[in-house]
């Protein structure tokens, strides 16, 4: 037993001196290829058998025969280890240049492409989720295509909406300066009205600027929808009348919600102006609220005829306003864009679909607790 545990030790006290030597060449050798850190490992490993070998050796007086025999074997399994290591550091060496160099490619603007051949199972984690991220910017991409596309758009519409008003005032203006406005009273009217219209357009894009800035900052209380939707369909009613378009509203389940009043007023304006706007006279707009799984959910439904398909997804896009003429009362496209901007930042989340003769808009809010 005594011989057993001298051998150990001397065994042990030789591979833990190669073993601290490999260790000082990992710490060394860090930042170098991988191959050359497999080499090492590989060569600390035979280098550890080999001297822990040696010392048992020379302390069990081997003859210089079985000495040599000793050490030519372990010098052949070095050879065999190093080769080995060697090949498998270059096969993994070259799977990491390869999937660096796809992943420059999508860094670069392009999208990733994994590369060909089977690779490490760390390797074929990392391509994995390098797939996923490329996916994902992608998407990132597309939105921010979109929404620079609804920039453009909007800058032009908003130009042109801006720029109409203002030389029907300056003519007026000069024409009631001049003396020449057969009737003054008829034209300061006017006057009036565009100035309003315009001042209501930069009053959204001030409220769509707060909620792209992230300081819109909301004011929650509890409230019943019935009081809340109510209040929507008073204000929209003269709009109705005026367009010949009847309000239903007979729908609502009182159910409570915690939300800004105000901007939630606001959401719900302009989701029955833009129904009343889209809706042929004689046509009907219904308003309904009730309890659902993932909340209250209110909506508006019209009679425009429905929304192409393909336009569905862009409908809250900041400037989309379809295929209407860029007159008024088309507006400049913001107050659904708005729409969404105010329930997301109530958690909330605003969706469109088509329905018999018409779309129905609808805003999914979290129910109030308790």
């Amino acid at each position: 037993m005594d011989d057993t545990l001298l051998i150990a030790l001397l065994a042990f006290l030789g591979a833990a001196a190669a073993g601290l030597l490999g260790a000082l060449a990992l710490r060394r050798l860090r930042h170098r290829s991988l191959v050359v850190s497999l080499a090492v490992v590989a060569t600390v490993a035979v280098t550890a058998m080999l001297a822990g070998t040696l010392t048992v050796a020379w302390a069990m007086f081997l003859s210089p025969h079985d000495l040599s025999v000793v050490t030519t074997v372990v010098a052949m399994a070095a050879v065999v280890s190093l080769a080995t290591a060697l090949l498998l550091g270059r096969w993994v060496a070259a799977g990491s240049r390869d999937l660096a160099a796809a992943a420059r490619s999508f860094g670069d603007g392009g999208t990733f492409a994994a590369p060909e051949g089977q690779v490490a199972a760390e390797l074929a984690t990392l391509t994995r989720e390098l797939a996923a991220t490329s996916a994902k910017l992608e998407n990132s991409r597309e939105r921010e295509r979109a929404l620079e596309a609804s920039r453009r758009e909007l800058v032009a519409w908003i130009s042109h909406d801006l720029r109409t008003p203002l030389t029907g005032l300056r003519a007026m203006s000069e024409a009631l300066e001049d003396g020449m406005a057969a009737d003054s009273g008829r034209y300061l009217r006017q006057i009036r009205t565009e100035v309003e219209r315009m001042n209501d357009m930069v009053g959204d894009l001030f409220e769509l600027s707060r909620i792209h800035a992230g300081s819109l900052t909301l004011t929650p209380a509890r409230i019943s929808v019935y009081d809340l939707v109510g209040d929507a369909l008073a204000g929209a009613h003269p709009l109705a009348r005026e367009h010949g378009v009847r309000l239903v509203g007979d729908r609502i389940d009182a159910v409570p919600v915690e939300v800004d009043s105000k901007e939630m007023s606001r959401v719900l304006g302009n989701l029955l102006i833009n129904a009343i706007r889209r809706t042929p006279a004689d046509g009907t707009v219904a308003v309904a609220a009730q309890r659902s799984p993932s909340g209250v959910v209110l909506s508006v439904t019209d009679g425009c005829g429905g929304i192409p398909e393909e336009d569905l997804g862009r409908v809250f896009d900041t400037g989309w306003r379809g295929s209407h003429a860029r007159t008024p009362p088309a507006g400049a496209g913001l107050g659904l864009a708005i729409v969404r901007g105010i329930v997301e930042a109530h958690a909330g989340r605003a969706d469109v679909r088509n329905v018999t003769g018409g779309c129905c808009f609808e805003v999914t809010l979290p129910a109030a607790s308790g």
